[in-house]
């Protein structure tokens, strides 16, 4: 097959949050369209109708471009409900070869003929000659005897005994097929060629190769990625773990840092190193190279890759990302309550941002947070009336805040506001009362920024001004 004809095809469910492991996914598809030329096929399987839902439709598409892969990436999106005539088509004419059989066995039966819940379908209704009917199945005959056998270019050759894979229902009672039977009808209406997706679905896998080859057509190529682990090594769960991309992106992880970090969950570039740019990974990415084993997500280390990220943008570009954190655009208050998601306004006033302010601390706060969302905490004390005061800080700092009166007094007296001259004034002052610079700044930085650590503190004092710092100040010592 030329390179040129290979298909993959990313197919979520719009039934909620972008989840990291379909992100995952979504790159490992991209990147071997993107190798051989191919075709990446968007396709939002739809059928669950009671949870899918427009507007998660919208937040895969969003999402997907945060990471890069824009409409022009990608054929699509293409609804599985826009389907149902092939997969109907499908299943009639697994009927009618012999291949499926309907079924009006309930599971109560079942589990009375077998006398135990948790055995399969125990094949009663294969010699039955059932007709189409109200409440009937359409069950798939599987094969008696002989193997499947699943070529996977991670797994290997995975073989399933056929005579252990029960005869799976295709269609339900009420006419419509399961998701087995239209994700395959789907695939080979799209001329997928390659099915690239997460080890919990290889159960499946020989079910769906069987369903290939009855329905007349040559099964893909399979490749089972390894799941991904929290650190307790259990499987990254949604009710337990922080897994949705759309968290990341609002806490101001850079999409760069996420898809490099997302493509070493199981693989690793050439030479001792991780932190490489996109290209170096669709030249040198190959399938048959990703491990098996689980994957552990470890959000430190990707809060480390987010931080180098970060340190080696150009200082505009920097100024630049962090804006939506600083002015907006913001995420609408119902949007927020509805979905969880978005970036919530800053603490301070639209008009009270001043960008003048913000670049002249920019490069000190860029090498100092891990992610963009960060940048609030580091800032916010230039463009509020009054710093919000950590109590806990200012407990701590309050056995040197009987400096305040002298500083404020050698501040008033400083001919020119600058950060050297402020510093050297706050070191006389220290000395006077037998402190080291650490502890005589202590409660100045608490009472002009209202935290214990932050950016640098004279050139903070420098940037807040004069008249705005000896009022935070004298505030403070106001209130011993």
């Amino acid at each position: 097959m030329p390179d040129s004809d290979l298909r993959v095809r990313f197919a979520p469910s719009p039934t909620g949050m972008f989840h990291v492991g379909n992100a995952r996914s979504l790159l490992l598809n991209w990147v071997l369209a993107r190798q051989s030329g191919g075709t990446l096929v968007l396709r939002i399987e739809d059928t669950d109708a009671a949870r899918s839902r427009p507007e998660w439709t919208e937040g895969i598409v969003r999402a997907m471009a945060w990471l890069g892969v824009g409409p022009a990436e990608y054929e699509g999106p293409l609804l599985q409900s826009a389907y149902l005539a092939e997969q109907m088509k499908a299943a009639q004419q697994l009927f009618d070869a012999g291949r499926a059989y309907y079924c009006d066995c309930t599971r109560e039966q079942v589990q009375a003929r077998t006398s135990n819940a948790y055995t399969g379908y125990d094949g009663h209704c294969r010699a039955r000659a059932l007709a189409a009917g109200d409440g009937r199945a359409l069950r798939f005959r599987t094969p008696d005897e002989g193997v499947t056998v699943v070529k996977d270019l991670v797994r290997g050759e995975p073989a399933f005994e056929n005579k252990l894979i029960e005869d799976f229902v295709i269609t339900r009672g009420d006419g419509s097929p399961v998701f087995l039977l239209a994700n395959v009808v789907d695939d080979i209406t799209m001329k997928i060629t390659h099915v690239i997706r997460a080890e919990e679905h290889l159960p499946n896998t020989p079910k769906q190769q069987l369903l290939w080859e009855a329905l007349g057509h040559r099964p893909p190529v399979w490749a089972h990625t390894p799941i991904l682990v929290n650190e307790k090594r259990q499987k990254l769960s949604k009710r337990r773990d922080k897994v949705a991309l759309e968290m990341y992106r609002d806490d101001g992880i850079l999409p760069e840092a996420m898809r490099n970090y997302l493509m070493l969950l199981g693989w690793a570039p050439s030479g001792d190193r991780e932190i490489v740019p996109w290209s170096v990974i669709v030249d040198e990415f190959r399938l048959e190279d990703v491990n098996s084993a689980p994957a552990f997500f470890d959000i430190k280390k990707l809060l480390a890759f987010n931080g180098e990220y970060i340190r080696a943008m150009p200082i505009s570009d920097f100024i630049v990302a962090c804006q939506p954190w600083l002015v907006g655009p913001f995420t609408p208050a119902e949007e927020l309550v509805e979905t969880g998601f978005g970036i919530a306004p800053p603490p301070w006033e639209p008009a009270a941002y001043d960008p003048a302010a913000f670049a002249a601390v920019a490069e000190l706060a860029q090498t100092r947070i891990a992610t963009l969302s960060e940048i609030v905490s580091y800032v916010d004390f230039l463009f509020l009336d009054t710093p919000a005061i950590d109590e806990a800080a200012w407990a701590k700092a309050a056995a040197s805040s009987g400096v305040l009166p002298d500083v404020i007094a050698g501040f008033e007296t400083l001919p020119e506001w600058s950060a050297d001259g402020l510093k050297e004034m706050l070191m006389a002052v220290g000395e006077r009362h037998d402190l080291k610079l650490g502890k005589a700044q202590a409660p100045v930085r608490v009472a002009v920024t209202g935290r214990a650590v932050g950016l640098p503190l004279f050139e903070s004092l420098g940037v807040l001004g004069r008249e705005r710092s000896l009022a935070r100040l004298r505030a403070a010592a106001n209130t011993q």
